[in-house]
């Protein structure tokens, strides 16, 4: 044997790995001059779950006087250095343990070898490689499932059939190549990886059943890929991610604008289970404020139906709903020292003062004391930010970006073109829905883009 390996199996509180606690350690040490095992319980310092006590058998009689993680650390270190840390769904059990050694400020970075991994590597030709497939493919025996020393001892059997099948040599070779690129999930194969080119696009990961799990975009799709699978062993939504995924497709883009424009429409369309949903933009409102002379202006909301974001001048927001706008005025006019009554958001007799005024937090234009102008003045300053751009141009442009040419009117995203009939058919088509995020995306976009890359149609 060339190297030590250290089958490992922990039993958790929960499959948080910040959150949660190890309760039972194994470890069964395979080296050139035999074997050893090391176990113990870990009292977690919290509660176990019912439905984790069921599976495991662990209860909180067992751990009330087992050492804590704090106290076997050095311990479970010395047993883990210089050895290849083996492990089923080795993320997980990884994960846990050098969190918890981090928490201790221990540093903790073996070569780590997923048997589910090693298990698809040898044996394609079986569909599943859960534990226990495994346990009845290769008749192992259990002495204790879900208990940590008796899962680490199944790994040890299972290695042991691997050399039986496949001879010590072609075993070790193919555990060679599986530490090297130890950061991708057991279901991903390196080949599928190295196919994603590391240029811009959007990516999306799968779960079971093609069902999208997580969509993104980058400007190097193949390192974003793997800077999720690399941060699994820290992130809990990369480790998340990590555990779940099952396959991987992508989209080349001309740019970076493009994959941000086509990662929105793509989240919005599939809903994947890991991104932030995305809200759609049907019932945009906005604040409309007419400038005003000798008389204060009062916004005006206009609604979705009235609503033509980039057609319309001297609207401010661009509100998911009419109470998200009301709460951005109320909170802008509070910071500001606006008057409420001033700007319709508060009754008050004429003449007299809004209640904001009598605890000095209004400047006094409700009665007098500051200016109609100055008032108006501060109003517009203040909502200057929020200002909905009007579209620049005449007509709709396309946006040159690589080989790719992307159709915009009005702040709608038509699609992309390749060649002159590709943009007309888009241009005829009309234009789609107004979306708060590609309008954002376009307005950042359209500031510092050359010119010769926008081309009017």
């Amino acid at each position: 044997m060339s190297a030590v390996l250290a089958f490992v199996d922990i039993e958790t509180t929960g499959s948080h790995f910040d959150r949660d606690r190890i309760t039972e350690i194994g470890v069964i040490t395979l080296s050139e001059t035999g074997v050893e095992n090391w176990d113990s319980l870990v009292n977690p310092g919290t509660v176990i779950p019912e439905n984790i006590q069921k599976l495991t058998g662990i209860n909180h009689e067992m751990v009330r006087d087992a050492p804590s993680f704090d106290e076997i650390a050095h311990e479970l270190h010395d047993t883990l250095t210089n050895k290849i840390f083996v492990a089923h769904n080795a993320r997980f059990d990884f994960g846990f343990i050098k969190a918890s050694f981090k928490r201790l400020g221990m540093e903790f970075k073996p070569k780590v070898l997923c048997t589910v991994q090693l298990s698809r590597a040898l044996f394609p030709e079986y569909p599943r490689h859960n534990l226990d497939s495994i346990i009845q493919r290769f008749d192992l025996n259990v002495s204790s499932r879900h208990r940590a020393l008796g899962d680490a001892d199944v790994l040890l059997q299972f290695w042991q059939r691997c050399i039986q099948h496949f001879g010590l040599e072609r075993v070790e070779r193919e555990a060679q190549l599986l530490t090297q690129h130890a950061s991708l999930p057991p279901h991903i194969d390196q080949k599928l990886v190295e196919q994603i080119p590391d240029s811009p696009g959007v990516y999306i990961l799968y779960a079971d059943n093609r069902v999208p799990l997580y969509i993104g975009k980058s400007i190097q799709m193949r390192t974003r890929v793997m800077s999720h699978f690399q941060s699994a062993l820290t992130n809990r939504k990369e480790m998340k991610i990590a555990l779940q995924v099952k396959d991987i497709d992508w989209i080349e883009t001309g740019g970076e604008i493009g994959a941000l424009m086509l990662e929105s429409n793509l989240i919005k369309q599939h809903l994947p289970l890991m991104n932030v949903k995305l809200r759609r933009s049907k019932d945009l409102c906005a604040w409309r404020m007419q400038p005003q002379v000798d008389q204060l202006t009062v916004p005006e909301l206009v609604t979705h139906k009235q609503l033509e974001p980039g057609l319309q001048d001297h609207l401010f927001g661009l509100f998911y709903s009419k109470r998200e706008a009301q709460e951005c005025l109320l909170a802008l006019a509070k910071k500001h020292q606006l008057c409420l009554a001033a700007l319709g958001l508060e009754k008050t007799t004429k003449g007299k003062s809004c209640f904001a005024y009598q605890v000095k937090k209004c400047k006094g234009v409700c009665i007098g004391d500051e200016s109609v102008e100055l008032h108006n003045l501060r109003l517009a300053t203040v909502f200057q930010a929020f200002k909905v751009k009007v579209w620049p141009y005449s007509g709709p442009i396309a946006i040159r970006e690589g080989n790719s040419m992307y159709v915009v009117d009005k702040w709608c995203y038509l699609g992309s073109a390749r060649n002159e009939e590709e943009l007309t058919e888009l241009t005829e088509e009309g234009i789609p829905e107004f979306d708060l995020d590609i309008y954002k995306i376009l307005k950042k976009a359209l500031v510092n883009l050359p010119s010769d890359r926008i081309i009017p149609l």
